[in-house]
């Protein structure tokens, strides 16, 4: 699961944020000055930092700079706003990945999270192959194989599967699993279905001593897999 910096002091709209990374299977941890995100340093990693740049005690330009210099791998997306282009240049410049202004979607700033999470992760975790000696996936050539048998999937199935893979881990919510699933006449498909082809596609992968997905009710999905 992605631990994701929320740095924010409007209250209102940090526990907003927070609620809607908690629901799409991140882990969030709000910080409503420099002085809380500092001290967050001394003993905590993150993969990703969302950072305003007006805040109480300083600003998130500063803040970006010490994140780079302690963790230079993570992602950092400003949201603020900020909207002049020299603001926006001066993110940039200091290594931001992401420069997103106030108003914004809740959707767009997701799909750019999962963006910044996919380039800052190592090629291995990209979920195109996934092989334990038992269970080997093709997620590219969509070819899956369990104890040397063929194993014949439907497309959905592979979807399920490479984004599950790809998110190892992690728990994917329902309601992302269902914004990114479609039929073959690519109509989004439904609470139900979604449910039945979990269950298809665990019949078929999984045996008696070999679990991949672990349900987290009321939430969504886990793959527990470990690869070779």
């Amino acid at each position: 699961m992605a631990k994701i910096l929320v740095v924010e002091d409007d209250l209102t709209l940090s526990a907003g944020l927070c609620f809607e990374l908690d629901s799409s299977g991140y882990l969030s941890i709000a910080a409503y000055s420099c002085q809380k995100v500092r001290a967050l340093l001394q003993d905590t990693v993150f993969d990703l930092a969302i950072l305003d740049v007006n805040l109480p005690d300083g600003n998130g330009f500063d803040l970006c700079r010490e994140i780079r210099g302690r963790l230079p791998g993570v992602p950092v997306i400003f949201l603020t706003a900020n909207d002049l282009e020299e603001d926006v240049l001066r993110g940039y410049a200091l290594g931001a990945d992401d420069y997103v202004t106030k108003p914004f979607s809740v959707r767009v700033l997701l799909q750019r999270i999962e963006v910044a999470l996919r380039r800052s992760a190592p090629a291995s975790a990209s979920g195109d192959r996934y092989d334990d000696g038992f269970l080997r996936l093709d997620l590219v050539a969509l070819t899956a194989v369990k104890d040397g048998e063929n194993l014949s999937l439907t497309p959905n199935e592979y979807k399920l599967l490479r984004l599950l893979t790809a998110n190892a881990g992690k728990i994917l919510t329902r309601k992302l699993l269902l914004e990114k699933l479609w039929d073959c006449d690519e109509n989004f498909i439904d609470d139900h279905t979604l449910t039945v082809t979990m269950n298809r596609l665990r019949v078929k992968i999984e045996a008696q001593d070999r679990a991949y997905i672990r349900t987290v009710r009321g939430m969504g999905y886990v793959w527990t897999g470990v690869p070779l």
